[in-house]
């Protein structure tokens, strides 16, 4: 090829053979041409012409499709080695796995839910095993939603998959209705859990057993909070220590974890009153008692958003805090960054408690770090969250309840305070700079009622500090901040304070403090108004008589040490 460009024509003579290249030229109207032609003489059963530009720093070709016509291409079936092929679960015990139970319970999510029970319970409980069987259409649709996607996975026909998964099924629950008429599963009535932990210590079904009395002790009791008040009774029954302890405590954990995971049960123990913000809060503090009450010993506010946790979730959060039920904490934990990572409203109807209620989340999960999550995670998931509070729906319904644009500009400070992750506190940013830039920032402010100029200067050096605070960018910082200084600066020039503190017949201590303390940022913000102050306390200085009256009175100089330093004067 002489150019830089030229136009390639493939062909595939069959629809399953590959593509070939049959010739290249430098004139796409001959490329396009020749495709079409070979297409319309049959001589292939697909063209393609393809654009190459030659990069003369890498001598590459960087293609593109100009034209593809003909019969598509056929998709080669995706080979499944060997290890792979065939049922993921052979035998009734495989159904027992944390992936199988999870399967399990997402097909018969709806059916669990109406007997208020989990899948850990159905593979456990002869009543459960006797309802599912006689259900009939239940159990075949969710051997259906198994059997097809797995069909697709493994390259296995669908109907010997529904087959294979109907006898493991009929082998499963007639497992556990045979070992209930056997009567395998004692009541608790007549026996202690411990006993019967101690007697079944190494005997070969020992999990099986001792997972259906667990799940037999449930029989009969609906809602989250009255099964966790008994599975927490029978925590306290279990064996002291070894493996009898472990035998009762893991069934109690395999049920917990799928119960918990559930938003109904879930809302049931912590209280239904509570949003999803407070619901993820009072997990927190459910998981982590001792952390958080030490946070609230600390910060007074964390009182006021953290919801107390009582009953059943209170002797849950202490066995937690001990160590026990390790599996359960960290699922609870990642349910926590789940949720935080969702696109779902902590608070819906409210954007300034959400906002609220993230900061206590933040402060929450920051102190749990290291022990449930690691620190990184943390970061990421309020980076992700943080996503959702800069867009301009919610911006709006934020600032929507302010009044006054001052109201507004300290909300938006406040928003950019409580963001995190660099593009995130920048999008927070573009909202305050576009709020206190405005017109009608400068216009409200110069035309505030019920307060005098000196007044609205401190407004403004306030809210400029807090700008300084929010962690944004040395470039977003120094542009709001400049955008509030010009307001101040014209406030300022307007009521001509520094003029009149320059003329007051006040003693110059006096003067010269009140001066400093605007050229410092305290009274007035850092731009026009602070310079102006700045000049004048120098121009003060500088006279003779003034001088000559500190050199009188050393003991009036000393307070003014520190302003003078604070606004960028040798002492």
């Amino acid at each position: 090829m002489a150019g830089s460009v030229h136009y390639e024509v493939y062909i595939r003579k069959t629809a399953p053979a590959p593509w070939t290249l049959q010739m290249a030229t430098e004139d796409r109207t001959v490329a396009v041409q020749s495709a079409e032609d070979m297409l319309a003489d049959k001589r292939a059963a697909a063209v393609r012409v393809t654009r190459e530009v030659l990069d003369p720093d890498t001598m590459e070709f960087a293609s593109s499709t100009v034209l593809t016509r003909g019969a598509p291409e056929v998709r080669q079936k995706r080979v499944v080695p060997e290890e792979e092929s065939g049922p993921r679960c052979n035998g009734p015990q495989d159904l027992y796995t944390p992936q199988a139970r999870e399967v399990i319970g997402r097909v018969l999510e709806d059916w669990l839910v109406r007997q208020g029970v989990t899948a850990f319970e159905l593979l456990h409980r002869p009543d459960l095993a006797e309802k599912l069987e006689a259900s009939g259409m239940e159990l075949q649709h969710a051997i259906q939603k198994v059997a097809v996607p797995e069909s697709q996975a493994v390259g296995q026909p669908v109907h010997e998959l529904v087959r294979h998964y109907q006898k493991l099924a009929e082998k499963a629950l007639e497992r556990v209705i045979a070992a209930g008429r056997r009567g395998q599963f004692p009541g608790l009535e007549d026996h202690s859990i411990a006993d019967l932990a101690h007697r079944l210590e190494g005997q070969p079904d020992r999990a099986f057993i001792m997972g259906g009395v667990v799940s037999c002790a449930l029989t009969g009791l609906r809602g989250g909070r009255t099964r966790l008040d008994r599975l927490m009774d029978l925590a306290e029954r279990a064996p002291m220590d070894g493996h009898p302890r472990a035998m009762v405590l893991v069934p109690i954990e395999q049920i917990l974890c799928e119960m918990l995971a559930a938003r109904t049960n879930l809302a049931d123990i912590l209280g239904p009153g509570l949003d999803q913000g407070a619901s993820l809060a009072a997990v927190v503090r459910m998981v982590a008692p001792d952390e958080i009450a030490a946070l609230m010993r600390t910060d007074a506010r964390m009182t006021l958003q953290m919801p107390n946790v009582d009953g059943p979730a209170a002797r849950l959060g202490l066995r937690l805090e001990a160590g026990e039920f390790p599996l359960l904490a960290a699922a609870l934990a990642r349910m926590v960054l789940r949720e935080l990572m969702s696109p779902r409203r902590l608070r819906p109807n409210d954007a300034a408690g959400e906002i609220d209620i993230l900061r206590t989340l933040a402060m929450a999960l920051t102190v749990t770090a290291g022990r449930l999550l690691t620190l990184e995670e943390v970061q990421n998931a309020f980076n992700e969250r943080s996503k959702a509070i800069v867009t301009a729906d919610f911006v709006g319904a934020y600032a929507k309840t302010c009044s006054t644009v001052l109201c507004e500009a300290e909300a938006l400070t406040r928003l950019c305070e409580n963001v995190t992750g660099t593009a995130n506190k920048r999008s927070a940013a573009r909202w305050l700079s576009a709020c206190v830039g405005s017109l009608r920032f400068e216009t409200e402010m110069r035309a505030a009622a019920g307060q005098t100029p000196a007044q609205k200067l401190g407004v403004l050096a306030n809210l400029q500090r807090a700008v300084h605070s929010c962690g944004l960018n040395e470039r977003d910082d120094a542009e709001i901040s400049a955008a509030i200084g010009t307001v101040g600066g014209t406030v300022e020039g307007e009521a001509r304070i520094v003029a009149m503190l320059a003329r007051s017949p006040a003693p110059l201590p006096q003067k010269l403090s009140a001066l400093l303390r605007m050229a410092a940022g305290e009274t007035a913000p850092m731009g026009p108004a602070a310079d102006r102050a700045k000049a004048e306390a120098v121009k003060l200085f500088r006279a003779p008589q003034s001088r000559a009256t500190l050199s009188t009175t050393p003991e009036a100089l000393a307070p003014l040490k520190g302003l003078m330093k604070a606004a960028g004067l040798a002492a």
